[in-house]
């Protein structure tokens, strides 16, 4: 027992610290050459210095994370803040680490596409060992628990297109400010890729006359289990069964082929699902985020 708990602390390390460096490359090599700014706590910071330039840009991050780092220990304990910690602390020292080693490009479109690319998947891995590197990740996290049906990915996004926009009001960059939603926006979707992974999945909801036969069809074609939830009809009165499925993105032609040829007059809604979890899909794990 006391093996696993090591094992599991160290594979928690070695995935944050890796994680922190691929942040901080992307971060020193691509973003910060070409000053865009990747929103946070940072972005404010550096609003709050222009405004007063007396106020020093390293106190104000360490002053503004504190608030957001107790807010993170009420709401998710110990393990979380620690993790966090160790996460802010670690990035910090990657970034001093590799500023100047070299600017990979000065096209500021690429910049933002790849730097966005690698700040995602490092976030990504961070935040899978349940740890952030501060700033508006812990605001993502904590949004999370008011919002658990967003992704951890446009949550982040909404926060720091906030800063952003304060961001080009202020400096009057609005062209630097652009480049910075395009990165955050590709940030936003590789993150959610790192975290709830790659295979889409659709829900479909299907009003029939013939459920059982629908059923039956997407059970030995597409091998895939449905749910009947009680339905009535609003104008008719009658009640119904809609067919509830989760399926993965490439049945969706099959799919609706089968409801076709059973029942062209049938009612099918089909959806994004956020996650997955379950028998043909992801395996349920002890967390989500």
């Amino acid at each position: 027992m006391v093996k696993t708990s090591i094992r599991e602390h160290l594979t928690d390390a070695v995935i944050i610290i890796a994680g922190c460096a691929i942040y901080a490359l992307g971060l020193v090599i691509f973003l910060e050459p070409n000053n865009i700014a990747p929103g946070g706590v940072s972005g404010i910071a550096l609003i709050i210095n222009f405004i007063f330039p007396s106020a020093s840009v390293g106190v104000l991050i360490i002053v503004l994370n504190i608030p957001l780092f107790l807010a993170g220990w009420k709401f998710e304990g110990k393990p979380f803040l620690f993790k966090s910690l160790f996460g802010t602390v670690i990035s910090s020292i990657m970034i001093d680490l590799f500023t100047g080693i070299f600017t990979y490009t000065d096209d500021s479109l690429l910049a933002a596409i790849y730097g966005g690319l690698l700040i995602g998947v490092g976030l990504g891995l961070v935040f899978t060992r349940g740890a952030t590197t501060g700033g508006s990740d812990i605001i993502g996290r904590l949004l999370k628990v008011k919002f658990p049906y967003l992704s951890m990915g446009r949550l982040i996004l909404f926060a720091d297109i906030i800063v952003v926009t304060m961001a080009a009001i202020v400096f009057g960059h609005f062209n630097y400010a652009l480049y910075a939603l395009i990165a955050l926006s590709i940030c936003s979707v590789v993150l959610d890729k790192v975290l709830y992974g790659v295979d889409t999945a659709k829900v479909a909801y299907i009003i029939s006359s013939r459920p059982e036969e629908v059923f039956e069809r997407i059970d030995t074609e597409l091998e895939r289990g449905a749910t009947y939830l009680n339905g009535e009809g609003a104008h008719s009165g009658r009640p119904t069964k809609v067919i509830l499925t989760a399926i993965k993105l490439q049945q969706i032609a099959e799919l609706k082929q089968i409801v076709r040829d059973v029942d062209p007059e049938s009612f099918v809604i089909i959806s994004d699902a956020h996650e997955v979890l379950g028998y043909g899909f992801r395996a349920h794990h002890e967390k989500q985020l």
